[in-house]
Formats: structure tokens, C-alpha cells, sequence
């Protein structure tokens, strides 16, 4: 056997210091070359990777398998990443589906092909067909059109025309998905939050995606949460009762703190824009004009009509301006090239992991740990609504009130002698209150993908309908089916 000779050793040892040093110089001079915000940004990062392990082996269960895991610690780290903005919202999308692709790969019995799909669910579909209406509507300029009909009707002031919005949004999401209502309304005020800059364009953009989610507690089509809970309770024999005034009482509630914390005043809005005549020549002639408003009367038509009717699925209509606006010409190359794909990148991711979340029996496993917990009933309930705000903000609404209701129906020992139906509606209606982030509901991804509001700004929502909604949903509840 050969021995290596001294010599070599000391030189392979100054070779390896020589390299480390410099790595080091490397690190420090490109470290020297950041900007303050840039090592702000990675520091942050570096330090949610921290905190991210210790939480998941911190809070991880008995018995807990390599995927729970690697999804425990993916929800942490992407909480984190959303709430510190250390990298954008669209990036974290992107990781959250490599990461569950990497990480579960070789795991037994998870197809991780399903996080891929994620890019071409239904959500996404009826995203892309509400990016292509409104892309179509500026083009042939008839949100200016449709502008000039409504916004009369709410008087001069800022702050009622905002009202006003704000109010067709919710009315409207009681009858259509909130996503195509929130596409549709987010195309028709396009001309008011882009030439109407400063506080007036972001509290616009935050009021009509809340308007919409909270909306859809008004009645049983409103929200997919809300058929859930029909459906759960209509095996039990008992009838749902609607929530219409509590989405009305809500979307004021957020009105006010909407013009308190943007400062929206009694000062007549500035719209002479929209009759004011454009000096550039038109994008498109007359018959696309006339072929882009029969698209949105169709698109709307089956978006409200189409499954109870036809039973043709809301994504699917979608169909119908994608096709329709790039087979007339309306929509070119260069337009469908500039639509917000990034938004796209982050719902994907959002989808992602909340299947995740769902697949791995995350939540199931930590709400089940309530049963066998000594609590009384008012803090039970007001646990319930919290939890049910929180999933769903995390993952879909739907997913959180499909695990969250049967747990509270079969909770009989923790219910006791009260109203069993009051659980279940709390946390069905309470499902439509997560803001906290773009990506919590479809509606806040698409306010978020004009690009007038940063991440942060929807921490508004996200807090004051968190906490006041389940308040006032409980209050509710308890009022009209007692306690």
C-alpha cells in the first residue's frame, strides 16, 4: 500500500486553505457590492430558513413521515418569505412547486406530477380568460364605456364611488364566482385606478377583490365553502340560512376603514378622462368593437348562467375570450405577451401547496388534536372561526372548510348540549374572510397583478376582516340560529 509522503499532505492543505480564502474574499467583495436592501432581503431569507427547520421539528407530530416534514417546513418557509417580501411573491410560486417536485420525488405513493398540473387548473384557466376580457376591454376601450354608465349613479365623491364599486362587487359575487366577478369589475374601473393615482387607485384595488370574497357568504351559490356546508348540513336534515345582511354589514365595515386609512375625503373625484377624446387612433375597427362586446356579454352570461343551467364549468368559459379575442385580432402576440404571467407563477404555487397541505393531512391532523382537548364552548367557537381564517389563507377555502366542517359536526363532546348547526356556519362563512395575502384568494391575485399595489397593502384586509369578520359572523350566527 502506497503511503502519501509528507510533502503532499502540507501542499494539499495549502492548496485547500488557499481555495477557502478565496471563496471568502469572493463572498465578501460580491457581500460589499449588494445593496442595503439586497442584504436586507437575504439575511431575511437565510433567517426564515432557520426558523422554517426548528418550527417543523418543533410542532412536527408523533410519527410524522419524511413528506409531512418537507411540507411542514415549506409552509413556514413560504409564510415567511410572503409576510417579509425576501424574495417576489411569483419567485416563492415558483420554488413552491420545484421544491415539492425535488423534495417528494422519491417519496412512496405521491404522484408529484399533481404540483406540476397546478399550472393548468381550472383557477388558472379563469384567470387567464379574465386577464384576456380585460386586456380586451382597454383595447377597444370599453371600460371607458361602461364607466361612463355605472359610475353616475354614485354620485361625485370619492369615497361613494368607491362605496359604490365596492357594492356591485359584492352583489354580483352572491350570483357568479368571486374570481370572474373580481376579473370583470377589476377590467371596468381599469381607467379609474390607472389615471386616478395615489391613495384613491389602491384602496379601489383592495375594496373591490374584499368586496368580492366577503360577497360570496351572501348567499348559497355565492362561495364553494358555502355549498360545502349546505351539503354537510343538509345530510344532517338542516337548512342553511344565508348570510346577505352579514356581506353587506362586512363590505361597509371595510369601506370605512378603507377611507380612514387612505385618507379618501368628500372632495369630488376627477373624471373628465373618460369623456375626454383620445388622441391616439384606434386599436381596432368597428365590427372588432361590436365582437368584443358580444364576447363579454356571452363570457358573463355563462359565467353567471352557465353550470346551473348548462352545466358547463367556470373555467371553461373562459374559453371564450381567450379564443375569441386572439382568433378576431383584438388581442395580438405583443398583448398576450404583456399579460401578468408572474400572477399566474404564484396562484400556481399557492395551489400547490395547499394540495400539499391537504395531501400530507396536515391540518386534519392538528384540528383532530382539538377532540381531545377540555375547552369551553364561546372559545371553541371563536377558535374554530380563527383556524378556518388562518387555513385559508394559506391554502384553498374550500380545502379548509371540506377538513374543517366534518371535524366540527362529529365534535359532539365539545358541542355539548348547544346548537349543533352554529359551528359549521361559522366556519363555512368565516372561509370567506382570508385577505391576509395575494395569494389567500384568486381575487386578491388579481388585484395584485395590475401592479399598483404592493404585497404589504393587503395586510389591511388581511387583519381587519380577519379578526372583525369572524366577530361579527359569530354574533350572527348565534342571533339567528341561537347558541
Amino acid at each position: 500500500m502506497q503511503e502519501t509522503k509528507p510533502g503532499h499532505t502540507s501542499r494539499w492543505r495549502e492548496c485547500s486553505r488557499k481555495f477557502a480564502h478565496m471563496v471568502r474574499d469572493y463572498i465578501a467583495t460580491t457581500w460589499r457590492t449588494l445593496s442595503p436592501e439586497s442584504r436586507k432581503k437575504i439575511k431575511q431569507a437565510i433567517a426564515a430558513f432557520v426558523i422554517s427547520v426548528v418550527l417543523a421539528l418543533v410542532v412536527a407530530g408523533e410519527g410524522f413521515s419524511y413528506a409531512q416534514y418537507c411540507t411542514l417546513f415549506l409552509l413556514f418557509f413560504a409564510i415567511q418569505l410572503w409576510i417579509t417580501e425576501a424574495a417576489p411573491p411569483f419567485a416563492v410560486g415558483v420554488f413552491i412547486v420545484g421544491f415539492l417536485v425535488y423534495a417528494l420525488g422519491n417519496a412512496d405513493g405521491i404522484d408529484v406530477g399533481q404540483y406540476v398540473k397546478t399550472w393548468s387548473d381550472g383557477i388558472i384557466i379563469l384567470f387567464l380568460g379574465g386577464f384576456f376580457l380585460a386586456e380586451g376591454m382597454q383595447k377597444t376601450r370599453l371600460d371607458y364605456k361602461l364607466l361612463q354608465k355605472l359610475l353616475p349613479r354614485f354620485g361625485q365623491q370619492a369615497r361613494y364611488i368607491l362605496l359604490g364599486l365596492m357594492l356591485t362587487t359584492a352583489c354580483i359575487s352572491m350570483l357568479m364566482s368571486n374570481t370572474a366577478t373580481t376579473a370583470m369589475m377589476i377590467a371596468t374601473a381599469a381607467p379609474l385606478y390607472t389615471n386616478s393615482k395615489g391613495s384613491f387607485s389602491r384602496a379601489l384595488l383592495l375594496g373591490i377583490p374584499a368586496a368580492a370574497s366577503i360577497g360570496g357568504m351572501g348567499t348559497i351559490i355565492g362561495s364553494p365553502p358555502n355549498a360545502i356546508t349546505v351539503g354537510a348540513l343538509a345530510k344532517q336534515g338542516i337548512q342553511m340560512i344565508v348570510g346577505m345582511p352579514l356581506a353587506i354589514i362586512l363590505t361597509l365595515v371595510f369601506w370605512r376603514i378603507l377611507v380612514s386609512a387612505y385618507k379618501i375625503g368628500k372632495d369630488p373625484l376627477d373624471t373628465s378622462f373618460l369623456t375626454a377624446p383620445s388622441d391616439e387612433a384606434p386599436a381596432v375597427n368597428a365590427l372588432q368593437e361590436q365582437i368584443m362586446i358580444a364576447i363579454l356579454v356571452l363570457t358573463l352570461f355563462f359565467w353567471m348562467l352557465g353550470k346551473p343551467l348548462f352545466g358547463i364549468p367556470t373555467a371553461a368559459v373562459s374559453g371564450i375570450p381567450i379564443a375569441g379575442l386572439t382568433l378576431t385580432g383584438i388581442l395580438t402576440g405583443k398583448d398576450v405577451r404583456a399579460l401578468p404571467w408572474d400572477t399566474l407563477m404564484l396562484v400556481a404555487g399557492g395551489l400547490a401547496l395547499g394540495l400539499a397541505i391537504e395531501e400530507q393531512h396536515l391540518a386534519t391532523y392538528y384540528v383532530e388534536k382539538l377532540k381531545h382537548v377540555q375547552i369551553d364552548y364561546t372559545v371553541l367557537v371563536v377558535l374554530f372561526a380563527l383556524i378556518t381564517v388562518s387555513l385559508s389563507n394559506f391554502m384553498s377555502n374550500t380545502a379548509a372548510t371540506a377538513i374543517l366542517i366534518p371535524v366540527a359536526l362529529s365534535s359532539t363532546a365539545l358541542i355539548g348540549d348547544h346548537n349543533p348547526i352554529a359551528l359549521p356556519l361559522i366556519i363555512g362563512l368565516s372561509a370567506s374572510c382570508a385577505l391576509f395575502l395575494p395569494v389567500s384568494t384568486p381575487p386578491n391575485a388579481i388585484a395584485y397583478s395590475t401592479g399598483l399595489l404592493k404585497q404589504s397593502e393587503f395586510r389591511l384586509g388581511g387583519v381587519s376582516v380577519g379578526l372583525i369578520g369572524p366577530a361579527l359572523i359569530i354574533l350572527w350566527v348565534l342571533m339567528t340560529n341561537g347558541s
